[in-house]
């Protein structure tokens, strides 16, 4: 995917080949690493041909032998970690790069040099902030008075997820609050949770359920938000807080390290989010906490104000600003 999209937007790409390594000892990793090893050299010829003053990684097992080779050289480098658990290629490049760019403070103490890090928050695209909730309201046709609850897995979607939202359908469908449940399924749900509320006696309600395969939009339907129902990723809720957005987070459990409860759980301590874990994840539970937060407006304006103080809408301008540094650096030594 990347050596189509990469060129198009008028950068030069260059390929590696590189393999994940897992946690625990095993014959796989060493033969991944004999891989990583003969990537190092690539790597370097990489950087002679394009002279970089500053090289920076962003946790993917790709990044390994580029950073390496970088490191190597003596050329600048930065890493970039999104998550309060630091992935494994992250924790090894730590003992070799020049500064550690956190996307949460609280990963700062599992690394080996702690005075590496900076906390920058995690980058969030530029569109994320374009609308204001009103004029974003009005172009989606939302009451200003509606309450609209945003429910996403990301773009292929999240089952468990899709799968508790049916009985919420049903249950906010047969009512009469004034309720929106803007439901982004992605590709994995789209037409079980259809066909679900299809055959169910208790039919959803199309003035209270918009269900959508996948959202072109979602800056905008960010900004209409009272609250987000989603996963823990990284970048999601560094969107989201953007948006200063109450959420109810269902982090993914399978994700390495279960970094993504470790996410959500900072936002849970910080009084932003509430977390239900994917094993206790029930349509009885998420209606709970809607109604909860539907009923006490103060509870929701305090979460939002909570996430106030987790936002870093400057994050990619100041993990720029220390990748620039290091380059400044290197051109005094010159």
């Amino acid at each position: 995917m990347e050596s189509k999209i990469i060129p198009k937007e008028g950068y030069k790409f260059a390929s590696i080949h590189a393999y994940g390594l897992k946690r625990s000892f095993t014959v796989k990793n060493i033969a991944n690493l004999a891989v990583t090893a003969k990537s190092v050299f690539r790597a370097k010829k990489i950087l002679k041909e394009f002279n970089p003053d500053v090289v920076i990684g962003t946790g993917g097992y790709v990044c390994g032998p580029i950073l390496m080779a970088a490191a190597l050289q003596g050329i600048p480098t930065l890493i970039q970690e999104q998550n309060v658990i630091p992935g494994i290629t992250n924790k090894i490049l730590s003992w070799f790069v020049d500064r550690i760019a956190l996307g949460y403070k609280e990963a700062a103490h599992r690394f080996p040099d702690a005075g590496k890090c900076v906390y920058t928050g995690n980058p969030i695209r530029r569109d994320i902030l374009a609308y204001n909730r009103a004029d974003a309201r009005k172009e989606l046709g939302i009451s200003e008075d509606t309450f609209m609850v945003l429910i996403t897995g990301g773009s292929r979607g999240a089952r468990s997820i899709n799968h508790a939202m049916i009985g919420v359908h049903k249950h906010f469908g047969k009512g009469n609050r004034d309720i929106l449940l803007y439901h982004v399924t992605g590709s994995l749900g789209y037409q079980d949770v259809l066909k679900e509320l299809e055959n169910s006696d208790e039919k959803s309600n199309d003035t209270v359920s918009h269900i959508v395969e996948y959202e072109y939009q979602m800056p905008k339907v960010l900004a209409a938000a009272d609250l987000i129902i989603c996963r823990a990723g990284a970048i999601s809720l560094a969107e989201l807080s953007a948006r200063e957005l109450p959420s109810i987070l269902v982090p993914y459990p399978y994700a390495a390290e279960d970094h993504q409860t470790f996410n959500a759980w900072v936002f849970e301590k910080n009084g932003a989010a509430y977390v239900i874990l994917d094993k206790e994840l029930t349509d009885e539970a998420l209606i709970d906490k809607i109604e909860l937060l539907m009923d006490n407006p103060e509870e929701l304006k305090n979460m939002a104000q909570k996430v106030t103080g987790l936002r870093k809408i400057h994050a990619g301008e100041d993990i720029a600003h220390l990748a620039l540094t290091l380059a400044e650096q290197r051109k005094t030594k010159k």
